[in-house]
């Protein structure tokens, strides 16, 4: 059995996945503003915490992309008799990379959008004893030199309440 914390992040990069959920949302905010913002396909977004700078040099990950991974797990034995009754934080890190540092600074915002929008519609049971309270934080990065010229990323955070015996 997969540790909990591979499985929540996988269950995050399958709600991003499924149908090219990411790309389709992307599409629809950016229709509305009018924007042509470039395209994160499903082979982008990958379950690692590999910083931007080890992910250009050697993983060779294209941009844009997103990174999901488990940063916390607490067992709080809400259930007494439940073996893991808690939560499991997962990230998802979108980086965007531009010539310019003011099509970064666009982008990152649409991408953000996106993916708490996905995350909005999906609140509820996940199924594996998994809940999605709807809770979640983002923390955005300020440009720094790299990947095409300018790197930019955001960190959306979010808890997933897990109940298993």
């Amino acid at each position: 059995m997969l540790p909990l914390t591979l499985i929540a992040a996988q269950k995050v990069a399958n709600l991003l996945t499924e149908e090219n959920a990411l790309q389709t949302q992307v599409d629809a905010i950016a229709s509305l503003a009018n924007q042509n913002i470039p395209t994160i396909d499903s082979s982008r977004i990958v379950i690692s915490s590999v910083p931007p700078d080890l992910g250009d040099r050697d993983v060779q990950l294209p941009y844009p992309r997103v990174c999901l991974y488990s940063n916390a797990v607490k067992n709080a034995q809400m259930e007494k008799f439940r073996s893991f009754s808690g939560a499991v934080g997962v990230v998802a890190e979108v980086w965007a990379s531009a010539n310019l540092v003011t099509q970064t600074d666009v982008w990152i915002h649409y991408y953000v959008e996106a993916i708490s929008t996905i995350l909005r519609n999906n609140i509820g049971d996940w199924g594996d004893g998994m809940f999605f309270s709807g809770r979640y934080d983002v923390k955005f990065q300020q440009p720094i030199a790299g990947g095409l010229g300018f790197v930019e990323s955001a960190a959306i955070a979010c808890s997933i309440e897990i109940s298993r015996n």
